[in-house]
């Protein structure tokens, strides 16, 4: 399967050609309009990718601007939104947001850019780092300056770690690692788990100079692929159900002993994501009691507690409870935080600054709902809670050690943290 490009189009939103490169000559530029009428004038279509005859168009569209790769072949799918999705990054890196006036204003970059990373169609190296060493939008460089950068990007772009210069330096060498997982939860209103899972990312920030080797462990008792290996689960054992690395990882150190040994990129990166769909801790517990004593009343008791250890905090906890739609008021009372109806979203917002671990809290309320002619049944969506929880993970991912090794020997610091959050996906049905 041949994964290449045969032109590259960006269009504002009302259709006018912004940016075009045209790869191959089987492709004129008049396939620009076919766009414009099949996708772009077609309020019917939504498929992020439209096969007309022999021509397939890939698009995303982001802020006012549609970014669009075209090829005849039997390109990846993948691979193609791959780049697209790259060249948006690149692009944000350097003018911050892609837009119509960005685009504008950027256009020679753009295509200079373009001239890079992409070769004949083919994607070529789009390490923003590498492009940052030779597409500037500051000063231009001497001569001789120039020489010695090209020197380093053959190098760099040749060698090994394609992601990384050599010649880094800091004065204060510093690893930060964040382990940063978004609980997702559906439970019925007898309070059993209809869905818990995990969504995972390690980010790093690695200012340190050199080309250091960093060695990173996780919990001895990980399993992978849980299914392919029921003899190795335990009831105490993180299970990951599928990873993904950055090309730095040395994979073949992670299958033998769990730990991540790579050469990591200067500034920040994402090391790893992950999912995990067992033995999650839950960090709250909530116990609802919802009565319609009444047509014109329904009568509330939520209980909320924290699951996590008493040694932590959760910031920033926020229950979104439904209220139905003929409500005309509420009255609510707390012990911690404020309470209050928002009649335009039908809901209780019950805000709770910060939550200490193992901390219990109530509130009670009553709404008071209008007399109406056809009385539907109230649907109940469930209750939504938002959180941050600090040093806490859901699946129980733990940082064994972070250690760094460069040949100069100098010593660096590292820092670890942890945080298990939930917008708008921790759901509970009353």
């Amino acid at each position: 399967m041949r994964s290449t490009k045969q032109a590259f189009f960006i269009f504002n939103q009302k259709g006018e050609v912004l940016i075009s490169r045209l790869f191959r000559q089987d492709l004129k530029r008049s396939i620009s309009d076919v766009f414009r009428i099949q996708v772009i004038s077609n309020p019917d279509v939504r498929s992020p990718i439209i096969t007309l005859g022999s021509t397939s168009f890939f698009h995303v569209r982001i802020n006012n601007v549609y970014v669009v790769g075209v090829t005849k072949c039997n390109a990846s799918a993948a691979l193609v939104f791959e780049f697209l999705y790259r060249f948006i990054t690149i692009s944000r890196s350097y003018f911050s947001k892609l837009d119509e006036e960005s685009v504008k204003n950027n256009f020679v970059l753009i295509y200079e850019l373009l001239d890079e990373i992409i070769d004949f169609g083919f994607p070529q190296n789009s390490e923003i780092d590498t492009l940052k060493m030779y597409i500037t939008t500051e000063s231009i460089k001497s001569e001789m300056a120039v020489r010695e950068d090209s020197s380093k990007i053959t190098i760099q772009a040749t060698g090994a770690t394609s992601w990384r210069r050599s010649d880094v330096k800091y004065r204060k060498n510093e690893a930060f690692v964040d382990v940063i997982e978004t609980v997702n939860l559906l439970m019925s209103k007898e309070g059993a788990v209809l869905r818990a899972d995990v969504d995972g990312q390690i980010l790093m920030r690695a200012y340190l100079s050199g080309t250091p080797e960093c060695k990173f462990g996780l919990n001895d008792k990980l399993v992978l692929q849980k299914r392919g290996n029921e003899g190795t689960k335990s009831d105490d054992a993180v299970e990951l159900d599928d990873c993904q690395f950055h090309q730095c990882v040395r994979l073949g150190k992670f299958d033998s002993d769990r730990s991540i040994s790579f050469i990591p990129p200067d500034g920040e990166f994402e090391l790893m994501r992950y999912r995990s769909t067992s033995n999650i801790n839950l960090p709250f517990r909530l116990q609802t009691h919802v009565t319609e004593p009444s047509k014109s009343r329904v009568e509330y008791t939520i209980h909320l507690k924290a699951n996590f250890d008493s040694k932590l905090n959760a910031n920033n906890v926020i229950l979104r409870i439904p209220t139905p739609l003929n409500t005309t008021g509420v009255q609510a009372k707390v012990g911690i935080g404020k309470a209050k109806y928002v009649p335009g979203e039908n809901v209780i917002v019950w805000k709770i600054p910060r939550l200490q671990g193992a901390q219990e809290c109530t509130l009670t309320a009553e709404a008071d709902l209008a007399a109406t002619t056809h009385r539907q049944a109230w649907s109940r969506p469930p209750i939504q809670v938002d959180f941050s929880v600090v040093m806490f993970t859901a699946s129980g991912l733990l940082v064994r050690f972070l250690k760094v090794f460069e040949k100069s020997g100098y010593q660096s610091v590292k820092w670890v943290r942890y945080l298990s959050k939930a917008n708008g996906s921790y759901q509970i049905r009353f």
